[in-house]
Order: structure tokens, then sequence, then C-alpha cells
């Protein structure tokens, strides 16, 4: 998945709730708090990883694409 599609997957699971049954969205919070959400998320995950673990395998460049991304979003989360 690209970095730019996983940063508006992650906004959308933080600001909305889809009710299958339903057909319709609930909106839990502000996109400002969706995207502060999302941002914490990505950062513990950046922490967390063992660095000489990942240093190889690009998850962390890959990651913090999508921090960058998330930064970047203006309103627009969806897919």
């Amino acid at each position: 998945m690209e970095p730019i599609d996983k940063a508006k997957e992650l906004m959308n699971r933080f600001n909305n709730e889809h009710n299958s049954e339903l057909k319709y969205y609930i909106i839990h919070q502000s996109l400002e708090e969706s995207k502060r959400c999302c941002l914490i998320l990505v950062d513990e995950l950046i922490k967390s990883w063992d660095k000489d673990l990942y240093e190889n395998c690009g998850a962390s460049e890959y990651w913090q694409e999508v921090k960058k991304e998330i930064i970047k979003m203006n309103g627009e989360i969806k897919l």
C-alpha cells in the first residue's frame, strides 16, 4: 500500500465509523484531532522498532512517508 493510501486509511479509521447495516458514517472527532491521533500512532510505531532489525527492510522509511502524508492532509480523507 502506498504511504498516501495508508495515511488516508488511518485518518478514516480514527475519524469515522461505518455502520454497514444502516449504510452511513458516524464522525467521532474533528479532522485535526484525528490527525493528531494518527501522528501519535505512527510516532509510537517508529519508536518501538528495533532499529537494527528493521533498518534493512524499509519499514521505517515507509512509516516516515506515511507521517509526511498525514501532516500534509487538509480535510480530504475519503478513499
